[in-house]
């Protein structure tokens, strides 16, 4: 099959750092050419991939400090893709709703990923004009808030099985890894770890939208004697910090689509303690690969337990259902559907 997929263009695919949506297209590219598909990756020049690279622009935006209008090659790369469509059995898209309209004249199947939060009023609207647009969610919590929108199925994260190997512990502090916001919730974290009366690494990177809050909400709290604020890591240094905990320290605010950091700390062995939000309660077997909590001292007492749950145990879970073959097959066998649905193809450039 001739696949293209369209990345965003913030980071490099795969990130160098902190990028989920960026990590999940590069697992997503390397697989399908594993296993013999054709496929062109939409992206910035500084990614890395076995696919034919198509660069929309030099380098990650993020990193680009000449870039000050990110909307301006987003749009530039959808007139890019547009105009190659016919070299494409489908398209693969995961820029959230920015091509929406570009698909009316559309000549070739094509599906959307949305890997960010749905529950937003302003969306209701615009997905509603556009409800024709085939879609996958990322958990079956993420779709809640558009039950009636053009849903072709859930299809979970994968990670390449050799990418974290397995750690059988037992650790030796507790974990936070991802970004500093205030839905992400560090300080909670932080909490938990001193009431547990253990370390708390913090790996994450902090966006200049968060920067006022971390100055004046979290930065404080780093001073403590338990926290250890690492900083934003990559994938070459998540194997050492994740496989080290003994738990991974999970506990969101927010609608979380999926959380890729979970799926991570279970590849590594490590269980993960995470606030029942969002997609927690699909990703996460309370029990069996951690532990589900609703307060802070269910997360303290979760962390004492954290010792009957088997490492080996989370690795299992992480190899039946997080890998990246899991999540190519699944898109697989979405793309075939979409291919073969005569209305569908019927409605194409319409």
């Amino acid at each position: 099959m001739r696949i293209a997929q369209v990345a965003p263009l913030f980071e490099s695919v795969p990130p160098k750092f902190y990028g989920g949506t960026e990590r999940v297209v590069s697992y997503l590219t390397e697989e399908l050419v594993a296993q013999g598909h054709s496929v062109t990756l939409y992206a910035s020049g500084d990614s890395h991939t076995r696919a034919t690279l198509r660069p929309m622009a030099p380098r990650s935006l993020r990193l680009d400090p000449s870039c000050v209008a990110p909307l301006a090659h987003h749009v530039l790369m959808l007139e890019h893709v547009f105009a190659e469509a016919g070299n494409f059995d489908l398209i693969h898209f995961h820029v959230d709703y920015l091509h929406f309209a570009y698909t009316r004249r559309l000549p070739v199947p094509h599906l959307t990923t949305l890997h960010g939060r749905l529950d937003l009023p302003d969306l209701v609207p615009l997905y509603r004009e556009f409800d024709d647009v085939p879609l996958a969610s990322i958990s079956d919590r993420q779709r809640l808030p558009l039950l009636w929108a053009n849903w072709q199925g859930t299809v979970y994260h994968g990670l390449p099985p050799g990418l974290l190997p397995f750690s059988p512990g037992p650790g030796r502090y507790l974990a936070f890894l991802g970004r500093i916001s205030p839905e992400k919730r560090v300080d909670r974290a932080i909490e938990v770890a001193r009431r547990a009366g253990l370390p708390l690494r913090i790996a994450a990177k902090v966006d200049a939208a968060d920067l006022a809050y971390f100055e004046q909400e979290i930065e404080p709290l780093l001073a403590q004697p338990h926290v250890e604020f690492i900083g934003e890591i990559g994938d070459a240094d998540k194997a050492a910090f994740l496989g080290g905990a003994m738990a991974l320290l999970f506990l969101i605010d927010w609608e979380e689509p999926f959380g890729l950091a979970m799926i991570e700390s279970l590849a590594c062995g490590t269980p993960v303690i995470a606030w029942r939000h969002g997609s927690v309660p699909e990703v996460i077997e309370n029990g069996v690969d951690g532990f589900v909590v609703d307060s802070l001292e269910e997360a303290v007492a979760a962390v004492e337990a954290i010792a009957s749950i088997d490492r080996a145990a989370c690795r299992q879970a992480f190899e039946r259902r997080f890998t990246a073959e899991a999540m190519a097959r699944n898109y697989l066998r979405i793309y075939r559907h979409l291919q073969r649905t005569p209305e569908l193809a019927d409605s194409v450039g319409n």
